[in-house]
């Protein structure tokens, strides 16, 4: 098979200008609505006041202190969702025990959303971090496990055969061939719980707590300062995009044998 041609440095710019047009329509209409009179400038502020108040609120500390209190919240419960999430999806996998044990689970379990339960972890864990940490663990803990489990039940038992009949031990085997295998599609699973755990983190901030971006857009908001508040949720996107390009270069790094949907410009 051919090996994939990598794109021209004449063609970054027309890559880049495609992946930049849909964010310049929507700039331009938000603009063009702001200014319009058809809806209130105070609901929708003008970009150059987004901007304004994103720089002031950066310059002042408020916003990245708000913002790492966000970010090390939803990482902790996202690394800790990876990390029991591929540990019990490979046990599922592997062991007929623990997928009747644990598949009912997740039948019943995965359609109900996980912010029901926030009441009662903040009468165990109280308004802090554990709870929110709870529940975005909870949350992400889902597609990891998942994915975890149908890529490795994926993997062709031809592989598995071919390795034990060169003399691969089961650990070999397990590392040499069925995690490499089952790669891409844990990786998958990864980057779906990636996001949810920032959207429940602002979520659970806004419900109740005196930090985070969360807690920075409702108290914006409720104060009537709108381009503050924008400037929070533009902080989440960009901590949302950083988060997911930052992890599509690990993928790509430790995947380099299939890159297929997960190029970076």
């Amino acid at each position: 098979m051919a090996e994939r041609a990598l794109p021209s440095a004449a063609s970054l710019p027309r890559r880049l200008l495609q992946s930049l047009l849909p964010w310049l329509c929507v700039a331009v209409l938000w603009e063009l609505l702001s200014r319009s009179g058809l809806v209130s400038a105070r609901l929708m502020p003008s970009l150059v006041l987004i901007a304004q108040a994103f720089v002031e609120e950066l310059q002042s500390g408020l916003l990245m202190f708000h913002a790492w209190a966000s970010l090390l919240r939803a990482l902790t419960g996202f690394l800790l969702a990876v990390f029991f999430g591929v540990l019990l999806g490979v046990l599922m996998a592997r062991n007929r025990w623990f997928d009747a044990l644990f598949e009912p689970v997740f039948s019943f379990g995965y359609p109900v959303p996980k912010i029901a339960l926030y009441p009662l972890l903040v009468f165990v864990l109280g308004f802090g971090s554990p709870s929110k940490i709870a529940l975005i663990f909870m949350e992400c803990l889902f597609p990891v496990a998942l994915n975890t489990c149908f890529g490795i039940r994926a993997v062709e038992r031809k592989y598995r055969w071919s390795a034990t009949n060169m003399g691969a031990t089961a650990w070999q085997s397990f590392f040499k061939v069925l995690v490499p295998a089952a790669a891409p599609t844990i990786f998958s699973g990864i980057r779906v719980a990636l996001p949810l755990s920032m959207v429940v983190v602002v979520i659970t901030e806004m419900i109740g707590d005196s930090r985070g971006l969360g807690y920075f857009i409702s108290y914006a908001t409720a104060s009537f300062k709108y381009a503050q508040a924008y400037a929070g949720v533009l902080t989440i996107a960009l901590i949302g995009f950083a988060l997911d390009r930052s992890l599509v270069w690990l993928r790509n790094r430790l995947i380099f044998w299939e890159r297929a949907g997960a190029s970076i410009l």
